[in-house]
């Protein structure tokens, strides 16, 4: 076994666990992304103690400003998570530690791991949303661009992908853009649901002494804080939805790209696949049928007499 620990949750133990066990424990890497949210919270939670008198004002800016250089260090590549580390909040409290000493054990007062991890992944999503909002809108905006262009073009419709009726390019770039705008509006939605802060729920039951939490809400660009402490920290359906939007946004511009390619260059004669099973062969056989392969009734074969 290892010397005590001095994790977030070792208080009751006498020692450590295994390096196995805490191998296992540790957050993969790519969980340390959180570490800008989680400085944004902590930044927050810094000034709910200052209203709740935990810290005066000179021990609070000494906080806001460790915190504002934990962040630069760390955008910076100038800190990284060590071994010891488990998570990103542990991460964050043992540099503000090492900082300020004494000073940064007290921004644990009055939170848990629960609303911590809670408002952290509401805000790398919110923020990620509003980053493809942003690309969408912009993606959207490049195809009226074309479509003013091409007004008078025309170009072939299809369904079931084959030719089927003369249309105008501009219609078809503008199909598209219309389906982006509904996804937009999904992520505005989505958006509205979710900012709402968890911060202040603290294990469930909610805080002694964050009492304040609508200031905290706003602080972080929330709204105001979750309704329900136990709802804030329990609930993770803006997750799935989140990501049944974002697969929607994915559908969307995956058919755009394929109407493009639908409209590229037929290959020249004797150019095709291969038959199926059988090895590439000149260009002197008869051309493979374009249509949908048949079904139902059609698709048997006729009884021999």
């Amino acid at each position: 076994m290892s010397q005590p620990t001095d994790r977030l949750w070792g208080a009751r133990f006498k020692s450590g666990p295994s390096a196995a066990l805490a191998a296992l424990s540790r957050c993969p890497e790519r969980y340390f992304r959180l570490t800008p949210y989680d400085l944004a919270g902590s930044r927050a939670h810094a000034r709910e103690l200052q209203r709740a008198g935990l810290l005066d004002e000179s021990e609070t800016l000494r906080t806001l400003e460790a915190l504002d250089r934990i962040g630069e260090d760390f955008a910076a590549g100038r800190l990284h998570p060590t071994l010891d580390d488990e998570d990103v909040h542990t991460f964050i409290e043992r540099v503000l530690t090492e900082r300020l000493g004494a000073l940064g054990g007290k921004l644990r007062a009055g939170r848990s791991r629960n609303d911590q991890t809670a408002n952290d992944l509401r805000l790398f999503l919110r923020d990620h949303a509003r980053t493809i909002t942003t690309e969408v809108l912009g993606l959207q905006q490049a195809l009226v661009d074309q479509a003013e262009q091409h007004i008078e073009s025309i170009c072939p419709g299809f369904t079931h992908l084959q030719q089927a009726q003369p249309i105008v390019f501009a219609h078809h770039l503008l199909a598209h853009a219309q389906s982006m705008l509904r996804d937009v509006q999904r992520l505005v939605d989505w958006d509205a649901r979710t900012a709402l802060s968890p911060l202040g729920a603290a294990a469930m039951a909610g805080s002694a002494i964050a009492r304040q939490p609508e200031h905290s809400a706003k602080e972080m660009g929330y709204t105001g804080p979750c309704e329900n402490s136990i709802d804030a920290v329990a609930s993770r359906d803006h997750v799935a939805e989140f990501l049944f939007v974002a697969g929607v946004v994915g559908g969307d511009i995956l058919r755009a790209g394929g109407g493009v390619l639908l409209r590229r260059p037929p290959p020249p004669p004797g150019a095709g696949a291969p038959p199926r099973g059988g090895a590439p062969r000149g260009g002197g056989g008869p051309p493979a049928p374009r249509g949908p392969p048949p079904r139902g009734r059609a698709a048997r074969r006729p009884r021999a007499p």
